[in-house]
């Protein structure tokens, strides 16, 4: 995550304009930022090619995915095109607050793209193997130099848009040039100001996370898992609502630099890990499938492929959760400063 020094004071103090000479890069905030613009606008795509692809698919298939099991990825493509949008013009503008927003986004870019790169090639072979097992009878199978092309192809389309291009953003926000650019043109403090960028960049995380939890009742019928069972309808949706508000009032108590936030943040993260890892060996991922309205089509797909099935879900829970509290600890150095 992002590592620019922290700010202790209010967003209402004035910041200090940086003696230190430097290369104006008003220049570059203008490509990069209608470069960010393209890329918000590529994103608001896919909105609408998911709702043709989930078209073509019950097509093919013959049984037809429900639009509430679409529902979360569509609204983060939507608030991601928004967003990138809105950061691209701010990024023309050379707002400081935009350069902030874009070094923390790039950063989460870079290390979720890391993260996606090393799953697909985990499971590109599984796909392909289970679409050359589910071939209809008589269609010849792909050939393996077939195969192998399309997961290197695949790899490479990964590599290019998850790894390399936010590596780039990183490497242009996070320079000391495009910073002094940015409080030179725009000496006003922001609210970006208030918060270490590290910080920052977790309280966001956790917003995403709050709005996640209040989606989970319309996309998935509140199913959560809860202490080795899995809660649906009203008392799921409930879970979500008390997670999503922990959640979201712990960002805020971190934004303004308040310990109490942290410890209600751990407090919860906890108990929801521990909730999944109590729950996910005694309940297979399918059984949850079936509750959030899967079609029994799309289930027997994921079977094939053996996606999160067993205890893989498990696994998933606990490793992602080791380096989120790694980053938890990390970040409690910059509380109870004033």
């Amino acid at each position: 995550m992002p590592q620019d020094e922290p700010s202790s004071g209010a967003a209402s103090v004035q910041p200090k304009p940086s003696a230190t000479p430097y290369k104006d890069r008003s220049s570059g905030l203008i490509v990069f930022g209608v470069l960010t613009i393209l890329l918000g606008c590529l994103a608001g795509l896919f909105v609408p090619l998911m709702l043709i692809g989930q078209v073509a698919a019950a097509k093919a298939t013959g049984a037809s995915s429900p639009l509430s099991t679409m529902l979360p990825a569509m609204s983060i493509y939507g608030a991601l095109a928004v967003a990138l949008v809105w950061l691209g013009i701010g990024s023309v503008m050379a707002r400081r607050w935009a350069r902030a927003l874009l070094v923390i986004f790039c950063w989460s870019w870079f290390i979720v793209g890391v993260f996606v790169l090393v799953f697909m090639l985990f499971l590109l072979p599984r796909m392909m193997t289970a679409m050359s097992a589910g071939a209809p009878a008589g269609q010849p199978a792909m050939p393996e130099a077939a195969m192998v092309m399309a997961m290197v192809f695949t790899g490479l389309i990964i590599g290019v848009f998850f790894v390399i291009l936010p590596a780039v953003w990183t490497c242009f926000y996070s320079s000391r040039h495009v910073k002094a650019t940015c409080e030179a043109r725009d000496p006003v403090a922001r609210w970006t100001d208030a918060c270490p960028l590290p910080l920052l960049g977790f309280c966001l995380w956790l917003v995403l996370g709050s709005l996640t939890m209040l989606i989970m009742p319309l996309a998935g019928h509140g199913v959560m898992p809860f202490f080795g069972r899995f809660l649906a309808g009203l008392p799921g949706t409930l879970f979500c609502l008390a997670v999503a508000g922990s959640w979201g009032y712990g960002a805020w108590r971190l934004f303004r630099l308040d310990p109490r936030g942290w410890w209600l943040i751990l407090i919860t993260l906890g108990l929801v890990t521990a909730s999944a890892l109590m729950t996910y060996p005694r309940h297979d991922m399918i059984e949850m499938y079936r509750l959030m309205g899967y079609p029994e089509a799309q289930i027997e797909q994921i079977q094939k492929i053996g996606l999160l099935t067993g205890n893989g879900m498990m696994w998933l829970t606990g490793c992602s959760m080791v380096p989120f509290l790694g980053y938890l600890l990390f970040i409690k150095r910059y509380l109870g400063r004033k």
